[in-house]
């Protein structure tokens, strides 16, 4: 649950934020624009249709869905890392009336906002290119952001609060996102790989991030949308539960 005790820890990192945002904002989006001009406009040149669409057509609601999960996965994995730890913003933090919930809800809604504001800005560049046109559907969009934002921001606090340094997060981007950057669903229709695949993409959170996504963004029926919708919420709830638990225990709280 938000309070405004969270907001508070929103608020905080925020502040901090605007000191160096032009840095973070290269960083956040700077691989999927390069995914975006070298897959779109370089392979685009010899794959001309996918799906009954342009490649980079088809490539653009993806990679907007892989800003918004380096971006919350980033900030809730090395930055709240260091929070905990190296900086003991969080003891501090604790200090004062702020919970453990609130603390965890906080860092979770900051996270989520970084992956807003990575989001934006590609979808700011995809309208200036001529890849997108806002329409009702730019509300699904945003759904889809947020709540992507939120489960990619509590999957990479939980692995931050049992990570007992910053090497263990090679474990965390080697085996869990590197392969939903490239098996779900982002460059290539999931039919496209052996049957065993496609069964274990339905388990990565992105690949129904990205049916929604490429739903909203073209309008084109997507099967599976009321799962995807369901698994993404029940995801949220359950893995903020779980930031809480297994911060609860870091902090000894």
């Amino acid at each position: 649950m938000v309070t405004h005790r969270a907001l508070r820890v929103w608020r905080r990192n925020f502040t901090v934020y605007r000191t160096y945002y032009k840095a973070s904002l290269v960083g956040n989006i700077g691989d999927p624009l390069l995914y975006l001009f070298a897959m779109g406009y370089g392979i685009g040149t010899y794959l001309k249709i996918m799906e009954g669409m342009p490649y980079i057509d088809f490539i653009a609601p993806g990679l907007i869905v892989t800003s918004v999960m380096y971006s919350a996965v980033f900030e809730c994995t090395f930055g709240s890392f260091t929070r905990m730890t190296t900086q003991r913003t969080f003891d501090s933090i604790l200090a004062t009336p702020v919970s453990i919930e609130d603390l965890v809800f906080g860092e979770i809604l900051w996270g989520m906002t970084k992956s807003v504001i990575s989001a934006t800005v590609m979808i700011l560049i995809m309208i200036l290119f001529g890849l997108y046109t806002p329409s009702f559907g730019f509300i699904g969009i945003v759904f889809t952001v947020g709540a992507t934002g939120i489960l990619f921001a509590s999957a990479a606090l939980c692995f931050s609060a049992i990570a007992p340094s910053y090497d263990f997060f090679s474990y965390f981007f080697t085996l869990f996102i590197a392969p939903m950057f490239f098996l779900s669903g982002v460059f290539f229709p999931l039919d496209r790989f052996p049957e065993i695949v496609q069964w274990l993409s339905q388990a990565l959170p992105a690949t129904h991030s990205v049916l929604l996504m490429r739903y909203f963004f073209h309008g084109a029926t997507q099967e599976g949308f009321i799962v995807a919708v369901t698994f993404i919420l029940l995801m949220d709830v359950a893995l903020a539960m779980l930031a809480v638990r297994l911060v609860r225990k870091r902090l000894i709280i």
